[in-house]
């Protein structure tokens, strides 16, 4: 059944229960917290009473990733983002990352979330972000996302998300990657990308890449489709058990970070479906302009063989 408790950090958390598998997610930028299915952990998880240990689960809109020193341009005037990522000077994340979401539906097996941003500095636009989380009777899990524009004029709009994966106990530098991807984007010492190029070396995950030695934060694209007309990027144990992030077409990047610096994890990996690259604001690469009540959707989940 569905329940509800609260958390001084994180605000309200929603739980919803089907086939076998439960997930946990934060009114706090919409983040999952806690994915298992029959006991296994499928996602990292964290206390409700701490903040999403490096974005963990966390939602973005209007933008994923980064805007390059928070500067974009407008109908010809820059604009000036605030600065939340001060390390690299950038604007991170979007601007929902520190809002608290507001219920909108909760049943047993499915939860609705909606947020708004509101006209403020460097985004003279107001928009909501509602989410749907959803446990199918298999247990797999499906998340919608809906970016609208409530402003009076175009407004720019990218999708994110951020969840670290895991398969239980196993560690990650025992898992293999296999993501189909054939090109990559090359960043700068900023993070900011600079180039496309075809993908080789550790940003070549088609065959299957053992992680125990691959360090990157890298966004991928030309992926390519499995039957179902969608993406499915698969991490996989030695002892034959899976999980799989799968996203629909509208996510044209799969962005892939493997880092030794997750709290008392010695690896950790995000797979991180996204309509755009970082700095899209200012490339326009994968950016969509949504018209006066026109909406960007987007939906991606997480299925596991266990």
């Amino acid at each position: 059944m569905s329940t509800n408790t609260a958390s001084p950090v994180m605000g309200e958390q929603f739980t919803i229960n089907n086939g076998g598998a439960t997930a946990t997610v934060c009114a706090l930028a919409a983040a999952l917290r806690l994915y298992q299915r029959d006991g296994v952990d499928l996602v990292e998880p964290f206390s409700a009473n701490e903040l999403p240990p490096s974005g963990s689960g966390i939602l973005m809109a209007p933008w994923g990733n980064r805007v390059r020193a928070g500067k974009w341009v407008l109908n010809g005037k820059e604009q000036q983002l605030d600065i939340t990522e001060p390390s690299r000077g950038h604007a991170s994340h979007g601007l929902l990352r520190n809002t608290g979401y507001a219920p909108v539906s909760h049943t047993d097996a499915s939860v609705t979330l909606a947020a708004e941003i509101y006209p403020q500095h460097g985004f003279p636009f107001r928009m909501r972000h509602t989410t749907t989380y959803t446990l199918a009777a298999d247990g797999h899990l499906s998340v919608t996302q809906q970016l609208t524009n409530l402003s009076s004029e175009n407004a720019p709009a990218a999708l994110g998300a951020h969840p670290y994966l895991r398969i239980g106990d196993m560690t990650t530098a025992q898992l293999t990657l296999t993501l189909n991807a054939r090109q990559a984007f090359v960043a700068d010492e900023s993070l900011i990308p600079v180039a496309l190029v075809p993908v080789r070396g550790e940003t070549d995950f088609r065959s299957g890449t053992l992680l125990k030695d691959v360090r990157v934060d890298v966004a991928l694209t030309d992926l390519e489709a499995a039957e179902d007309g969608n993406f499915h990027h698969i991490l996989s144990a030695p002892d034959g058990r899976s999980v799989e992030l799968w996203q629909e077409p509208v996510f044209l990047i799969a962005h892939v970070f493997i880092t030794e610096n997750y709290r008392d994890r010695e690896l950790a990996v995000a797979v991180e479906p996204m309509t755009a690259p970082a700095d899209a604001f200012n490339s326009g690469t994968n950016l969509h302009w949504l018209e006066p009540g026109a909406s960007l959707t987007g939906t991606w989940g997480i299925r596991s063989s266990l």
